[in-house]
């Protein structure tokens, strides 16, 4: 993006002068991230451009952060998130003359991320915060929170589409994919329990964050510990397994989702147990008899439907996710489903639970 842009973007957060520095942040897929200052005015911020493709309300992403904000910073016990940042104008989003929209929030002086949970003790770390973060915002009235991305992970939603995706392939897309469409259909209880958990008051809506990697949380760069969460566009109504079964498929497996050495997939239990121990802690006393029974679902649920947006999207000839060669979709799914066949086998074998 044009520089000029950038800087004139952050003079509407900071005040408009020729001592503005620019330095882009992060690694973040989404959003154009900068760290923005103003010498003259003495205020650092972290400046977005907001991807309004795939956030196509920029203004209810806001009007969310704005409300965790105000909400969290009354709690004594709570992880303060990075306060938003107003414009000149008294916005809390600023739209530039080519259309581009932009937001802004404090920078946090002395903190850091980091990108791979590189032991249990981090595994442990990560699921405690955001477990943290659940608990902190227990009390919010959840019905004042704009759903971000509908149906995001809404299981019956994702087998939905499968299913049509199945309806409308190639012939030759259907044929490469015969093997993952009929063990993932063998799996359709796990939709069932899914369908039962969305409609029991054993399983409460809760504010959930949706995306739960290490590189979300920040950390004090002397100390260690833990600020805050952080990336909070997706943070909406949800149940108890989305997190938790996040972490579970991004951190307790062998290998990223990309591969394809099959033989390599698997589960690591210390990191399993750490992740589950580090959320039970999170969250306290908050959670249901049932949420505590069947914690184990997190997990299953999380990597079915993975596996089952991979495929689908496959089937549809590759329309949401980026590929790099053909067939990596495919080969994604594949990926999932071999981790799901491991995690289940993980779970008989030490906890003895089959869903």
């Amino acid at each position: 993006m044009d520089t000029s842009l950038i800087i004139k973007a952050a003079g509407h957060f900071i005040g408009n002068s020729s001592d503005i520095t620019i330095e882009p942040i992060g690694n973040g897929l989404i959003h154009q991230t900068y760290k923005a200052s103003n010498a003259q005015s003495k205020k650092t911020i972290v400046l977005q451009a907001i991807n309004t493709s795939v956030f196509k309300s920029p203004a209810d992403i806001m009007q969310n952060y704005n409300l965790l904000y105000n909400f969290l910073r009354t709690k004594k016990d709570s992880d303060i998130i990075p306060a938003p940042v107003h414009s000149a104008e008294g916005k809390l989003i600023w739209k530039d003359e080519i259309g581009n929209t932009w937001r802004a929030t404090e920078f946090i002086e002395g903190s850091s991320s980091q990108t791979i949970a590189g032991d249990e003790k981090a595994a442990f770390t990560v699921a405690a915060s955001f477990a943290r973060f659940t608990k902190s915002l227990s009390q919010l009235h959840i019905g004042e929170l704009k759903e971000i991305i509908p149906n995001f992970h809404n299981l019956s939603f994702r087998y939905k589409q499968f299913e049509e995706a199945i309806g409308t392939a190639t012939q030759d897309r259907l044929l490469k994919s015969t093997h993952i469409i009929a063990e993932l259909r063998q799996r359709k209880k796990l939709v069932d329990f899914f369908d039962q958990a969305t409609n029991s008051p054993g399983y409460p809506c809760r504010v959930m964050h949706h995306d739960c990697k290490i590189s979300n949380i920040l950390f004090d760069k002397e100390s260690g510990r833990v600020i805050c969460p952080v990336d909070l566009d997706t943070v909406m109504p949800g149940k108890f397994f989305s997190d938790l079964g996040d972490m579970i498929r991004s951190m307790a497996c062998t290998v990223d989702e990309n591969s394809t050495e099959w033989e390599k997939i698997d589960i690591r239990p210390t990191f399993y147990k750490s992740i589950l121990s580090g959320y039970l802690e999170g969250i306290g006393n908050i959670f249901t008899d049932e949420e505590k029974k069947n914690i184990h679902y997190a997990g299953l649920i999380l990597v079915y439907m993975q596996a089952l947006r991979f495929i689908a999207d496959y089937l549809n000839n590759d329309v949401y996710y980026k590929t790099t060669y053909p067939e990596q979709n495919l080969s994604r799914a594949t990926n999932q489903l071999v981790l799901l066949e491991k995690l289940e086998a993980f779970l008989k074998r030490e906890f003895s639970f089959s869903p």
